[in-house]
């Protein structure tokens, strides 16, 4: 796939920055059931069609815009429920360059996956190291569900 800072989680998800529009256009024969896109539409790189571009080919668009100097738990819950209820289908979660979407996915499999967040978090390292707000939100919500893990 044709995009930058693509990382495999497991066969059925996979974290990553903005696909290209052609990338966008072949994820059926991936295999991808949904997309998940975590930053405004507004961001510079946004691909405007990419709705449309999915839904052509049957995958689910889901859009929880996630301001990147602001995010909140709201768009963690609003993510981990659409991973949920996906949780069997083949699933890529994007923005700009896979920062908020490593970031909400690991939150999701350790929190609600009952992951170890050391091999968890694996998928965040290879992408960036959180910090200011999300690594105060990351600590936050690691912290109100009992789970000690320093992100590096």
């Amino acid at each position: 796939m044709a995009a930058p800072n693509v990382v495999s989680i497991s066969p059925l998800l996979v974290t990553s920055g903005q696909p290209s529009p052609q990338a966008l256009a072949g994820l059926a024969k991936d295999g991808f059931h949904a997309v998940i896109y975590l930053a405004p539409s507004t961001v510079p790189n946004a691909v405007k069609d990419e709705p449309e571009l999915l839904a052509k080919q049957g995958i689910e668009f889901i859009h929880i815009p996630v301001p990147f100097g602001s995010p909140d738990e709201s768009h963690f819950l609003a993510v981990s429920a659409a991973l949920t209820r996906l949780q069997s289908k083949k699933v890529l979660v994007h923005c700009e360059v896979n920062m908020r979407a490593s970031s909400m996915v690991f939150l999701h499999r350790v929190l609600h996956g009952n992951e170890d967040p050391a091999v968890a978090y694996e998928a965040v390292a290879k992408v960036w190291s959180p910090g200011g707000v999300w690594r105060r939100l990351l600590l936050a919500l690691l912290s109100s569900h009992k789970v000690s893990f320093e992100p590096y």
